[in-house]
């Protein structure tokens, strides 16, 4: 097992630079997520781990090795892909093992490794089916699998879950949360989900045009981001920014000396209490989503916001309402920087 080393590492595709300088240390076994909109250079940053894209500036690092100008085979890394990338024509079996018999592995310690591999992603029962035989979900299995079997130092997932439905993917990210959990071997995960972000992660790097916005736990994020587009970007759904114009007098209050702008997340916002009203305004749509219920609600400035509550009987939709905070659930930015 390695950590993995990036420093001041640049991408330019012609005259257009896509990676900005990024800095990052992975420590051995770990499970580091790579997250942020599309476009923003993470899987571009993941393909030259994996030394699928050649690096413009700085330097890769797995272990103690200096892998910046390595082959990827000499990496010691697999990547599991989007698109699974199975041989229609070969059973499970004999993909999972094929990177090994083109090493020239005996066939014994092939069957061997790949048995062990079935076993832990309960795929034994599917070893002589052939993909098309296969639902999403096992593919995706038989995916990692192949990658398992070459006993690889670091494992790259490039939006492994991105081709599934909402209820495999669910299945599928606690099994690969699982696989890391036996396995101990260092994970790198490119996602845009901040949810499988937040779920899977031991250290979340949050990524924008190129350079890192912010890196740290789930919890740290979530409790302390460092700008309005991490706070936004990390929490489901999306932090509410409210400016002057929004708040009552309550509301500004909150405002932190030299900022413009406070941030309250859809669950910390209440029904107020007479008086208390930080922000007011009218709910015009309600999704019910059985625990709890998202109500979207608008200021007379015109500024779009969401509630998430369970007291669906305090409100009425069409109907002015106010809404307050507890103190510590605020989050005041300057929004110019």
């Amino acid at each position: 097992m390695s950590g993995v080393t990036l420093k001041k590492v640049t991408k330019s595709f012609d005259e257009t630079n896509v990676i900005h300088g990024v800095d990052l240390e992975i420590p051995d076994g770990e499970l580091c997520v790579f997250v942020g909109p599309s476009g923003c250079g993470k899987s571009t940053l993941l393909r030259m781990i994996a030394g699928l894209e050649q690096v413009t500036g700085g330097t890769i690092g797995i272990g103690s090795r200096d892998v910046t100008t390595a082959d990827p085979a000499d990496r010691g890394v697999a990547m599991v892909f989007q698109n699974y990338a199975l041989y229609p024509h070969m059973t499970v079996a004999e993909n999972m093992g094929f990177g090994l018999k083109m090493n020239g592995v005996a066939k014994t310690v092939v069957k061997e490794k790949v048995l062990k591999a079935a076993k832990i992603l309960k795929l034994e029962d599917y070893l002589d089916r052939r993909p098309k035989a296969l639902s999403g979900g096992q593919r995706q299995r038989v995916a990692i699998g192949r990658a398992i079997v070459r006993g690889p130092e670091v494992f790259l997932f490039d939006e492994p879950l991105s081709n599934l439905d909402a209820a495999l993917r669910v299945q599928t990210r606690i099994e690969i949360a699982r696989l890391h959990e036996s396995l101990g071997t260092t994970m790198i995960y490119v996602t845009h989900d901040q949810v499988e972000a937040m779920t899977l992660a031991d250290k979340i790097v949050v990524l924008r045009d190129g350079k890192i916005e912010q890196i740290g736990s789930p919890i740290e994020l979530y409790k302390n981001p460092s700008n309005m587009f991490v706070a936004q970007f990390i929490g489901s759904p999306k932090m509410n920014f409210f400016e002057l114009k929004d708040l009552t007098d309550n509301g500004r209050s909150l405002i932190k000396s030299g900022t413009d702008t406070l941030g309250i997340r859809p669950e910390h916002l209440k029904i107020s209490k007479a008086g208390d009203a930080v922000v007011e305004g009218i709910p015009n749509l309600i999704e019910h989503l059985g625990e709890y219920a998202l109500v979207h609600c608008e200021t007379s400035s015109g500024n779009q916001f969401i509630l998430k509550t369970t007291d669906l009987d305090k409100i009425s939709k069409g109907t002015l309402s106010g809404f307050y905070v507890d103190v510590d659930d605020t989050y005041s930015f300057d929004s110019a920087s």
